[in-house]
């Protein structure tokens, strides 16, 4: 595509956003636009007042050797008049625009991250954080960005017209010759903009790539200063930042020209006007009024006329950070939830068939899959490294749909449940925990208006009720960012108290305790034994590696690449399966020398 035609759809696709914005915000932006409007026209006025007074004022008064009082005082009435009526269109196009751009900003961040929380987990794993943290903030900023100068703009069309006639009633020959520099204006602007559109485009995507970057950075602090790699880390990022560094400049060398060029010619266009209107007014052809009017009309004009260049070099921001944010928006691959709801009763646990695989090259996950867990048993899944395991988790929770097959509790399809009995029936507890950076209780309630002493109840069956007791403020103590106060373990025992305080009819650990001192461990399975006693006690689906824990499980599934090899209890898989009983075997062995978490 060429220079030309890319910049025409740049410029098509911007006006596009402008009309969607306009749209969106209808009443607010025709305020603002009405201000502008007022503005504009006020200015005019006020041109005329000037000429008005000129004629009628000043020139009586240098003839007279005396001011003329009357026609003083209604000019001051008349420019007083205009300035508080104009100032107010100002106040109105200013205030009202600024409502609309952040109106508009604070709307589609929130239709962003909705989006966000439609989507499955599987779209999320190919999007690097960075970038969606990007689309959400950066993406739609520049968005809407050049909301903000266009009711200006648009008004200065209505101040061009009147501007126009006027000057053409006060001196048709002044008016044609400044007016040559309307057209200048234009086709410089339009240059500009085809100039700067690829350069703000580039510096538009960098600002993703830099939040990538420094996002992916933090994230794994731990194993860059671990393993000494800050220097690499470093430069990496330097070389990110210094390609957006350039791209900002590129775009600001292409201002650096043009802006002043824009700057002096509505001035070159008030000295031509100056120059011939003396010499009109010497031959007698016009007034001075007249002249100083048009030339005043000149100098108001320019500066509002810049708008249209202000909106011009926004829009190519504008139209990269609309087509970043319509991407989310537009993409595919939402989970529906049905309209059934499950009654608070024990849940059985049905896989009919189910598969799963990650599509390409990848080797099928889970394939032909049945399995029956009866309410309120504990089930261990137990299998090597890749044999689908957490993936089960993942699909028994909803937190991905099978491909194949059907997952339900109490004869229900997942798919056919609301979203809001979906979550307060599944509880899943992963290994790798997230800690808000707010109080244990806000951690646990996340924002539920539940009671103490409910909350102390999960604690304790958490085994976390006594570090909790510990800490300084309580149930208030504050976390810090990701729970960095808190050990490993603790971690996990505050994440499990989370899940347990919902009261879950079906509760998945995937090696939620894999950070805990086994002692700990076995008091809170025990615990959780205990629950499920119960006639509401949650059924229990727990990924698990100890033979300590597995031992604990009413029964056991032994999932070998991607499909049940074998199930029953520990002992009786010890005795009947050499695989099963050399792979448990075989992580005790490997945990034997591990430190552990107290």
């Amino acid at each position: 595509m060429s220079t030309t035609s890319a910049s025409a759809d740049t410029t098509r696709r911007g006006l596009e956003v402008l009309v969607t914005g306009m749209r969106e915000q209808r009443a607010m932006f025709s305020l603002a636009l009405f201000g502008s409007v007022v503005y504009g026209a006020l200015t005019v006025a006020d041109a005329w007042v000037l000429g008005w007074a000129t004629d009628h004022v000043i020139r009586p008064s240098f003839a007279d050797g005396e001011l003329v009082v009357g026609a003083a005082a209604v000019a001051v009435l008349m420019f007083v008049s205009v300035a508080i009526v104009r100032g107010l269109g100002i106040v109105a196009r200013r205030l009202i625009g600024g409502l609309v751009y952040f109106r508009l900003m604070a709307d589609y961040r929130r239709r962003v991250t909705r989006r966000y929380l439609e989507l499955p987990l599987r779209w999320h794993q190919r999007h690097p954080t960075g970038q969606l943290l990007s689309n959400a903030n950066a993406d739609v900023e520049a968005t809407w960005a050049v909301m903000m100068p266009l009711p200006m703009a648009l008004g200065v069309v209505a101040m061009l017209v009147v501007s126009v006639v006027v000057m053409l009633l006060a001196d048709w020959v002044l008016t044609l010759v400044g007016l040559v520099i309307f057209p200048l204006l234009f086709l410089i602007n339009v240059g500009y903009q085809r100039l700067l559109s690829p350069r703000v485009t580039r510096a538009q995507a960098l600002r993703a790539d830099v939040s990538a970057v420094a996002h992916e950075s933090f994230d794994g602090a731990l194993v860059v200063k671990a393993l000494g790699r800050e220097a690499d880390e470093t430069d990496r990022f330097a070389k990110t930042a210094h390609d957006l560094r350039d791209a900002n400049i590129a775009a600001g060398r292409v201002r650096s020209v043009f802006d002043p060029v824009l700057e002096a010619l509505p001035n070159l266009g008030v000295l031509l006007v100056v120059v011939l209107g003396v010499e009109r007014v010497l031959s007698g052809a016009t007034e001075p009024g007249d002249v100083v009017q048009v030339a005043y009309l000149f100098i108001v004009v320019g500066f509002p006329v810049r708008a249209f260049g202000w909106v011009l070099g926004e829009l190519p921001r504008s139209v990269v950070g609309w087509n970043r944010v319509t991407a989310v928006l537009n993409a595919q691959g939402s989970m529906p939830y049905g309209d059934e709801t499950l009654a608070n009763a024990p849940a059985r646990l049905s896989l009919h068939e189910v598969g799963f695989g990650h599509g390409g090259s990848h080797p099928q996950v889970l394939s032909g899959l049945d399995l029956e867990v009866e309410p309120s048993r504990v089930v261990a899944l137990v299998g090597l490294t890749g044999a689908g395991k957490s993936t089960l988790a993942s699909l028994v929770t909803r937190l991905i749909d099978p491909q194949q097959g059907t997952i339900a509790l109490n004869g229900i399809d997942l798919r056919d449940l609301t979203h809001a009995s979906l979550a307060a029936s599944i509880a899943l507890v992963p290994q790798q925990t997230f800690i808000f950076d707010d109080t244990v209780r806000d951690n646990i309630a996340l924002g539920a208006d539940t009671p103490d002493d409910e909350i102390w109840h999960a604690l304790e069956t958490a085994q976390a009720d006594a570090f909790v007791r510990a800490l300084p403020d309580g149930l208030d103590s504050q976390l810090g960012e990701r729970g960095t106060t808190l050990s490993g373990g603790q971690r996990q025992r505050l994440a499990l108290a989370r899940a347990l305080v919902r009261r879950p009819r079906l509760l998945v650990m995937d090696d939620a305790t894999s950070a805990v001192d086994p002692e700990v461990e076995q008091r809170i399975l025990h615990s959780l034994a205990g629950e499920t006693t119960g006639d509401l006690g949650p059924t229990v689906l727990v990924v698990a590696y100890r033979k300590a824990t597995i031992g604990l499980a009413d029964e056991v599934v032994f999932l070998s690449d991607g499909r049940i090899a074998d199930r029953g209890t520990h002992d009786e898989l010890s005795l009947r399966n050499a695989a099963y009983r050399d792979l448990v075997d075989a992580y005790d062995q490997a945990r034997d020398g591990e430190p552990v978490d107290e």
